[in-house]
């Protein structure tokens, strides 16, 4: 195989130059005049705008003055130069990133956009940099002028974008010539909190007043949205969580209708194994059926900042096939990744889905194949609800499993198009009345009025079933007609249906071989009823013991093509079983004293600062918080864990915003937000719902101007 051609240089020139043309700011005051900004009494930003492109000004601005910190970092991310503001640590990740976003693509994409999109690119980078200018105090890291190509780099929202299935030691082991081993992590054998969403939609014939309801129950690291209301006199009206930096409300409602996303079990996201040869001329080509086609060859040139503070550069020279970038090799062969990567039509479709009146309309916008990897959850004022799968589905033969790379020089595995949307697993207006998912499989979505699997091919999903899943079928047949304060409290349920399969085959190990050192710890599980609390010592243990298993599991489970709680459950020994019990009470006792401790001493919030990366301290104020991690079945999630120099569980992701709405005659909705809307510590909102938050107390919204009325903090224009 060929050497990989890359170098390193300094540069010579300031980082504000790297790459970017200065142009010059568009006039702000075109905007400002039509723009107003309330901040209610939880400072929440409701922004009315003349125009959309007012609005979008508007709602990015106050963004900025949220958490300008978190837009910036996740353009960094996004655009491939955090090793600008975090040094050569990061080149991998930028690469990898790069390999699929090209600068000049965007540029060319943005100049071939739709005018009515441009116009809301062009106000959405003149929002920032007007806060850039009126507030000469923030420093920006990097980007100290946003283009408005700038936000076709980040058109979903998702909690983790297609490209972070790369794994980077691979990407790194290719283009660094070096021999990395894969991490664990990057294996799946290590135990971490899903990053993922719960949705539930009720239709009007299983509600007590006949109004469709909607659960919004999205799982991420804490902190990554910004809850606002956007209006405008082009008929924009949605409110709900947008992903820091982004002109659109990823998860909400306006007053017709409501959208939750969930990220997918789907594979969408696919390997080629490449057969490399050298042409008679020394260039590089790939087998396709019977041809050679040449390996394509573009220089990356990456900046990033050095130890002393000075910028330097790398370069690499990158190959792709017709498959994708090649990001790894493998027995052999070069592997090609192939995704999604149509930023024109995902920025559409995210923003053109907030002003949907119906289902219709909803679908008509779905219609842009653009979301590859969400599942939706759809309800409306007319009484539809719907589950959706991603829309961007490539068609593959069935008969290779995607779930590991194909052979590439077989035209068979190629891509053939797109499904249409009505070949996806759906489920609209069931008749059980209600739909949901939790990141588990389509197939149960509606109870017996799901889509089933036999009926579609195996790539439409590749996660099978979680433990939510059957939480949330069992709080969901537990109400024949729900109400807005019912659905919260099942969004809330204690029951964790992990420990009810898991517990009962470790009283059973211990039944058959008995040992006096754990007849206490196993008469506490033995009479536990699988429901977590602040006060419950079951769930302290149940929880230390779940962890002790998991990683151990985790191995031979993939292995045997199982889900780790299907291995624990069937698989594990008695041996396993007990050796983890007495592992879990060892740390009990040496972190807390003793192995009967409430499971509200351990799991705890804390937010000490407004860094992106947190550092927890047990000597600081912190709240107890009784739902667990959504690994053991818990729908409300709080991924939660030690980190050093702490024996507590201190939480960074799980439940961020959670609301509930009503779709009457007008719109009801209840909300919280963890700890609060404004990253900066003075700020009277940097954490002031963190109790209802830990509480699972939801306050209202005001959508509606004579519901604000009574509740405002502030009214201004931005720059004021």
């Amino acid at each position: 195989m060929p050497a990989i051609v890359r170098s390193a240089r300094r540069l010579a020139f300031p980082l504000l130059a790297f790459g970017f043309a200065a142009s010059a700011l568009a006039d702000p005051a075109a905007h400002i005049g039509n723009v107003t900004i309330t901040r209610d009494d939880w400072g929440i930003a409701h922004i009315d705008g003349k125009t959309d492109a007012d609005a979008v000004f508007g709602m990015i601005y106050a963004q900025a003055e949220d958490d300008f910190n978190r837009i910036e970092t996740n353009y960094l991310v996004n655009l491939g130069r955090l090793a600008e503001a975090e040094g050569e640590k990061a080149i991998w990740q930028d690469l990898r990133q790069r390999l699929f976003v090209d600068h000049e693509r965007l540029k060319t994409d943005y100049a071939r956009s739709p005018q009515w999109l441009k116009a809301l690119m062009q106000a959405w980078a003149d929002g920032l940099n007007h806060y850039l200018a009126t507030h000469p105090d923030v420093r920006p890291r990097v980007i100290r002028r946003f283009e408005p190509w700038m936000a076709l780099s980040f058109t979903e929202g998702s909690i983790g974008g297609d490209v972070e299935r790369v794994p980077l030691s691979q990407l790194e082991a290719f283009y660094g010539r070096k021999q990395i081993a894969m991490t664990a992590d990057e294996k799946g054998l290590l135990y971490r909190e899903p990053q993922g969403s719960n949705g539930i939609a009720i239709a009007p014939a299983h509600t007590k007043d006949g109004h469709a309801l909607l659960l919004i129950n999205p799982h991420t690291s804490f902190f990554f949205r910004a809850e606002q209301q956007v209006k405008s006199g082009e008929g924009l009206d949605a409110y709900g969580a947008a992903t820091w930096g982004q002109f659109f409300i990823y998860q909400g409602f306006n007053d017709r209708i409501g959208w939750m996303h969930t990220s997918s079990g789907i594979d969408n996201v696919d390997e080629f194994a490449e057969t490399i040869v050298r042409r008679p001329d020394g260039g590089l080509a790939y087998r396709y059926g019977k041809a050679l086609r040449p390996v394509a060859e573009r220089t990356i040139r990456l900046a990033y900042r050095a130890a002393d503070g000075t910028m330097a550069e790398r370069s690499f020279t990158t190959y792709s096939t017709h498959h994708g970038p090649i990001v790894r090799e493998a027995d052999g062969k070069w592997i090609a990744t192939a995704l999604m990567n149509r930023p024109v039509p995902a920025l559409e479709q995210s923003y053109l889905r907030t002003k949907a009146r119906d289902y219709a309309g909803f679908l008509k916008v779905a219609e842009r194949k653009a979301n590859s990897s969400n599942n939706t959850l759809f309800a409306s004022a007319d009484g539809d609800i719907a589950y959706l799968h991603p829309q961007f589905v490539p068609i593959r033969d069935d008969r290779f499993d995607y779930r590991r790379p194909v052979d590439g020089s077989d035209p068979a595995t190629d891509w053939k198009g797109l499904h249409s949307l009505a070949s996806l697993p759906q489920a609209v207006n069931p008749k059980n009345g209600w739909a949901f998912n939790t990141n588990n499989w389509p197939w149960t979505a509606a109870g017996k009025d799901s889509p089933r699997a036999a009926d579609y091919p195996r790539y439409m999903d590749q996660v099978g079933e979680n433990p939510r899943g059957p939480h949330a079928e069992r709080v969901l047949n537990a109400q024949a007609r729900f109400t807005p304060e019912t659905l919260i409290a099942a969004a809330y349920d204690p029951y964790l249906t992990a420990f009810a399969r898991l517990i009962p085959g470790l009283v059973a190990a211990y039944d058959r071989a008995p040992d006096p050192a754990l007849a206490g710890p196993i008469g506490l599980l033995r009479g536990w009823d699988h429901r977590w609390g602040l006060e419950s010592e079951a769930t302290s243990l149940a929880v230390f013991w779940g962890e002790a298993m998991w990683e151990p599991a985790a191995g031979p489970a993939k292995d045997a093509g199982l889900s780790v709680w299907d291995y624990m459950a069937t698989r594990a020994s008695d041996a396993e079983r007990l050796a983890a019990l007495r592992a879990a009470v060892a740390r009990l006792t040496q972190d807390f004293g003793g192995w009967r401790v409430p499971w509200g001493e351990i799991n705890r919030y804390q937010r000490n600062d407004g860094a992106i990366e947190q550092v927890f301290d047990d000597a600081r104020p912190s709240i107890a918080v009784p739902f667990t991690a959504s690994q053991w079945g818990s729908l409300a999630a709080f991924g939660a864990k030690r980190y050093p120099g702490t024996k507590r569980y201190y939480g960074t992701r799980g439940n961020s915003f959670v609301a509930t709405v009503e779709f009457g005659p007008r719109i009801r909705a209840w909300a919280v937000s963890a700890g609060g809307e404004s990253g900066d510590p003075a700020s009277p909102h940097f954490a002031d719902q963190a109790r209802l938050y830990a509480e699972g107390k939801l306050r209202p919204v005001y959508f509606y101007p004579d519901e604000l009325a009574g509740h405002i903090g502030r009214r201004y224009r931005p720059g004021e």
